[in-house]
């Protein structure tokens, strides 16, 4: 097979196709799920002739597919455009001008990561989906990757690409210790203590609570699992593109964040958190999707820009996700306590001619930055008690599945004047942003090198 990246410069490149073995591990979990199966009847004892013919058949019948759809898949670049093909009875092609693309991501999934394989998924301006090239060599997906981003700003297929430079790193032994002492960690370890308890003092009442206590320990232990192996080894570099990131135990990713996407910026800080000065910050990325829902239309995610770390860090990274987002937060009003009053020395908003700024949570306290050019609509919301007393909330809503920043119990008169002016300044932050070349947005040089900041203490 040839190498993919050798000709993508030339006006009439050949077709390529994908790596061999990309069936295996396009299908690798549904296999694992027919050996389970296989595995279940032979335990159970109900592995008869026709049993056993069916599940081998199912197998055969996942793999011939399997095979068939690599064989009726390729890929080629003609001068700016990528082209697939794809299907047997209903045959499909697709274009994609190299010109839209935003950034290019690779993925492996941890079958990959066995094989040497890679994924390329390219995110393209203004469209509903992703192109994905599953599965490539992971050298050959590298030189591609690094050929089809210098095709795509115009430069030589052969070009070095940008430099980058490292801002965070977050040692796994930290983000585990952090998820330990999160929300779901605490009360996971919360439910092993109480077991033991009552194992020494009620050992005749271990088995009926021990069922119990696994089914929560199970629901509450995956998501801080799942946390850790998909955050585990984070990096985060600047470079002309965007920011890099780079992280994953089992499945790994690189994934470049355009500034131009970001929708929203978000500060968390869970209350075991605050006595080690750690901090977690997220972005809402447009046009991007959860690697995990492989085929679901592209929308608005919540990605980490930093899993745990000091405020030094997360203040650096603000910066450059939002340069100049300095807007001075206002308590909420005094006579805001009879209606939140475990919150609200934590309620507070502002805002100035480009940023929106709200911030609330006692037990998780949560601060978002919210970009005016990118809020697509201000609503003010008042509740019957907070009728009375006099309050209002301001909801800045930005695109996506529920992304809003929203300013809390606000002074009712306060909330009717952002409600008229707010939208006023919207529309000149969105047009100053239309004044610039999105291509200067997007291909900044990225500022001077600094230290690393290693996200400890």
């Amino acid at each position: 097979m040839s190498r993919p990246g050798a000709d993508l410069g030339s006006g009439n490149g050949g077709w390529h196709r994908l790596h061999p073995l990309s069936p295996v591990v396009r299908f690798s979990r549904a296999l694992v799920g027919l050996v389970v199966v296989l595995g279940v009847n032979t335990a159970q004892a109900r592995s008869g002739a026709g049993a056993r013919i069916g599940d081998i058949a199912v197998a055969v019948v996942a793999l011939v597919g399997a095979v068939v759809s690599w064989l009726v898949t390729r890929w080629r670049v003609d001068g700016v455009t990528l082209r697939t093909e794809t299907g047997l009875v209903r045959r499909g092609s697709r274009q994609v001008p190299l010109a839209r693309v935003q950034a290019i991501d690779l993925i492996q999934p941890a079958a990959a990561r066995l094989l040497g394989l890679a994924e390329l998924r390219l995110r393209v301006a203004g469209s509903g989906s992703h192109v994905r090239l599953a599965y490539l060599s992971q050298p050959d997906a590298e030189e591609t990757r690094s050929r089809l981003l210098a095709l795509a700003q115009g430069a030589r297929p052969d070009a070095a690409p940008p430099p980058e430079t490292p801002l965070v790193s977050v040692p796994t032994s930290r983000l585990a210790v952090s998820v330990l002492l999160s929300g779901s960690g605490f009360l996971a370890l919360s439910v092993v203590a109480g077991t033991a308890a009552v194992a020494v003092l009620l050992p005749g009442a271990v088995a009926p609570i021990a069922g119990s206590a696994a089914v929560v320990l199970i629901a509450l232990v995956s998501p801080a699992v799942r946390r850790v192996t998909s955050e585990a080894d984070f990096r985060l570099a600047d470079a002309a593109d965007g920011l890099r990131v780079r992280c994953g135990l089992l499945e790994t990713v690189a994934e470049t964040i355009p500034r131009g996407r970001v929708q929203a910026v978000r500060q968390v800080e869970p209350l075991l958190w605050r006595a080690l000065g750690w901090q977690r910050l997220e972005v809402v990325v447009a046009g991007s999707v959860g690697h995990r829902r492989r085929e679901e239309p592209a929308r608005r995610v919540v990605r980490a820009l930093m899993p745990v770390g000091p405020p030094a860090a997360a203040a650096v990274l603000l910066e450059r996700v939002l340069p100049g987002a300095r807007a001075v937060p206002r308590p909420a009003p005094r006579r805001a306590q009879w209606k939140a009053p475990l919150s609200y020395h934590f309620l507070a908003g502002g805002h100035d001619d480009a940023y929106g700024l709200a911030s609330s949570g006692r037990l998780r306290r949560s601060t978002a930055w919210v970009p005016l050019a990118k809020v697509q609509s201000v609503r003010l919301v008042q509740g019957p008690w907070q009728r009375w007393l006099g309050l209002a909330s301001i909801h800045l809503d930005v695109p996506g599945r529920r992304q809003r920043a929203t300013l809390r119990d606000r002074d009712a008169n306060e909330a009717r004047h952002l409600v008229t002016t707010l939208p006023e300044l919207c529309r000149r932050a969105r047009a100053a942003e239309a004044s610039q070349p999105q291509a200067q947005v997007l291909q900044r040089r990225p500022q001077p090198a600094a230290p690393p900041l290693r996200a400890t203490r």
